[in-house]
């Protein structure tokens, strides 16, 4: 009975110890696989036309994909936008889109066409503000979105008309192969100059956001 016992243990020990190190394996050959794609393939992380917040001059960038629908989205950004002003002028954010919810491709190109009308981020905001009531899971109600958006000046006939821009469309699919290449399966996902975070948190995110920031000169 003893020897089964410690047969049956041996054999336990054997399969934590291997998923412990498969697991570690992968941690690594994806840390691995998104360190060569920023490398030699930025577009991956950064396309022409993504929507950047920060000063140009920036060297390090977070590649954030997000879904304006997606609760931890709203829940991080004011955390994201604290990571951005520590690190002024030293750090941009780069919006992806990865849209996982029903009403997520009309948020992105409600947007897109806000951006039309250089109301880009005071959309995303008033988006994430309002979520708890157009985007609630259970009561989806993304008509209201037309109602909050004279509230910050924005045009709402002309952004209807802009936001059928056929572009929208072919861009926010750019950004879904994209996340796929790059193994994002939730939002908000996030790389730092390419890099993972390796475990989600904001804790992480400011690490690595800091070691990026001190490998890198400024004048």
């Amino acid at each position: 009975m003893k020897n089964k016992k410690l047969v049956i243990f041996i054999s336990l020990f054997i399969v934590v110890a291997g998923f412990i190190g498969a697991k570690k394996l992968y941690e690594k050959s994806l840390v691995q696989k998104m360190e060569f794609l920023a490398s030699d393939n930025f577009n991956t992380f950064v396309r022409d036309y993504s929507p950047v917040l920060g000063s140009p001059d920036a060297k390090v960038y977070i590649t954030e994909f997000l879904d304006p629908e997606c609760e931890s989205c709203r829940a991080v950004y004011p955390a994201v936008k604290e990571i951005m002003k520590e690190f002024e002028g030293k750090v941009k954010l780069v919006v992806r889109y990865a849209p996982f919810h029903g009403n997520s491709v009309m948020a992105v190109r409600i947007l897109e066409a806000a951006r039309a009308q250089g109301k880009y981020w005071e959309a995303l905001e008033l988006l994430f503000e309002k979520q708890p009531e157009w985007g609630d899971h259970h009561n989806p109600r993304p008509s209201l979105i037309w109602t909050y958006l004279p509230t910050i000046g924005i045009d709402v006939e002309r952004l209807q008309k802009d936001m059928e821009n056929p572009i929208i469309l072919t861009r926010l699919q750019r950004d879904v192969e994209d996340g796929r290449m790059l193994d994002v399966r939730q939002t908000p996902t996030f790389f730092v100059n390419g890099k993972p975070l390796t475990s989600f948190g904001i804790p992480q995110l400011r690490s690595l956001v800091k070691d990026q920031v001190e490998q890198t000169t400024y004048q």
